[in-house]
């Protein structure tokens, strides 16, 4: 067992290592969301594979349980606000009200990602208080721009 200030010291060690912010989307019997993340990243070439971690109690996971599928929305620079609306307690189904959006495969894929990927579910595993899904491609795309970063608790970009 970690004591709270081994977990705050955890949490900012980590907090350390830069990573990309996405979006993972799901939708399916009547209902669609998504959560913002940055556990994530490949896992495998062949198959190409993902690898998206849920934390316990994430609005989104029984949705892509449920669907068996879910969407990877790389956000661009300029999608910070995004990034606060899908990390919000708005209600779940309302999150993709005011987002520009398409579906692909039935997944929302997120207007001006700056890349994206469709993922059939091959494998939920239980990682402490978190849940880690791995995802096989079946679709994907990219644009052009700089990446949104979440580094040391906050929102950065990269600078040329």
């Amino acid at each position: 067992m970690v004591a709270m200030s081994d977990t705050e010291l955890f949490r900012e060690v980590f907090g350390h290592f830069a990573t990309g912010v996405a979006v993972i989307t799901s939708s399916g019997a009547g209902r669609s969301g998504g959560m913002t993340a940055n556990a994530l990243c490949s896992l495998s070439l062949d198959p190409p594979l993902a690898l998206v971690c849920f934390q316990e109690g994430a609005r989104t996971l029984p949705i892509v349980r449920d669907s068996g599928r879910f969407g990877v929305n790389v956000l661009g620079s300029e999608q910070e606000r995004l990034a606060g609306v899908f990390a919000s307690k708005v209600p779940e189904n309302e999150k993709l009200d005011n987002v520009e959006h398409t579906f692909a495969h039935g997944v929302p894929i997120i207007a001006g990602a700056l890349a994206w990927a469709v993922c059939d579910l091959r494998e939920l595993i239980a990682g402490g208080d978190h849940t880690i899904a791995i995802g096989e491609v079946i679709e994907m795309g990219q644009s052009t721009g700089s990446p949104l970063i979440w580094y040391r608790g906050g929102y950065r970009t990269l600078t040329e």
